[in-house]
């Protein structure tokens, strides 16, 4: 059974991937469609944004998970023996 700490740690991801998901599909697909001078712009980045910082987050995902392999590899690593 999860502790309340582990479920509202749990909700408040959930939800937070939620708006992170609206934010970025309304950036997305719905800010194209709305006048450059509507209001509701200057609540989003600029459109380059769009696609840098999903590239960014993602070159440093498959950083994090290869360092993290190669520190895993590196610990279980057998000692190789030396043939004389």
């Amino acid at each position: 059974m999860a502790t309340a700490t582990d479920q509202l740690v749990g909700y408040g991801l959930v939800g937070f991937s939620l708006v992170l998901f609206a934010y970025y599909t309304i950036w997305i697909i719905i800010l194209p469609f709305i006048e450059s001078d509507h209001v509701i712009h200057k609540y989003f980045l600029p459109r380059e944004y769009s696609v840098i910082i999903p590239v960014v987050a993602g070159l440093l995902l498959l950083l994090f998970v290869g360092a993290f392999i190669a520190i895993v590899a590196w610990k279980n690593r057998k000692p190789t023996k030396k043939s004389a």
